[in-house]
């Protein structure tokens, strides 16, 4: 097979630039399309509705934490409610979504490494959920730290963050 020529940028027209940036909404959801999808997802397990795609992740790591199904049963309630971190407060929905992230980044091992620091952080802890908390605040750190700088996170950063646990 002969090698292609690079052509430079590819161009979008404009009836495909709609359609990109519904689908970057996928990859870069709301607050408030976070807090629908988890208040579904739980709404269909516990009317015993069918589960699709990424409800069973969601469902699962719900059932992990029963300090917020009372939250994810009252949509109304909590919809629009402020997490304050300053005031104590935990904000479920950004808790469940880390989750959410880890268990993809492990599904593809991405970055590199990443299974492996979670196998032996699993191993060392005897606990899968305890396992996901580590990985979280080494993936926290990152992302803000990504934020303050305005850079892109540090994967090798990442990664050492969870060697020293």
């Amino acid at each position: 097979m002969s090698a292609m020529r690079d052509r430079g940028p590819v161009r979008v027209q404009n009836q495909d630039a709609r359609r990109l940036s519904f689908d970057r909404r996928m990859f870069n959801p709301s607050r408030d399309q976070v807090r629908q999808f988890f208040f579904a997802a739980w709404r269909k397990h516990r009317e015993r509705e069918v589960l699709a795609g990424m409800d069973h992740l969601a469902v699962d790591i719900i059932l992990l934490h029963p300090e917020y199904h009372p939250v994810l049963a009252d949509a109304e309630r909590y919809r629009e409610r402020e997490y304050r971190p300053e005031a104590g407060d935990t904000n479920p929905f950004l808790h469940m979504s880390m989750h959410l992230a880890i268990e993809e980044q492990l599904s593809i091992d991405q970055p590199p490494g990443l299974k492996a620091e979670f196998v032996r952080l699993a191993a060392k802890s005897g606990d899968r959920h305890a396992a996901c908390h580590e990985v979280m605040e080494c993936l926290a750190e990152t992302v803000w730290r990504a934020q303050r700088d305005a850079t892109a996170p540090d994967a090798q950063a990442y990664l050492e963050c969870l060697k020293r646990r």
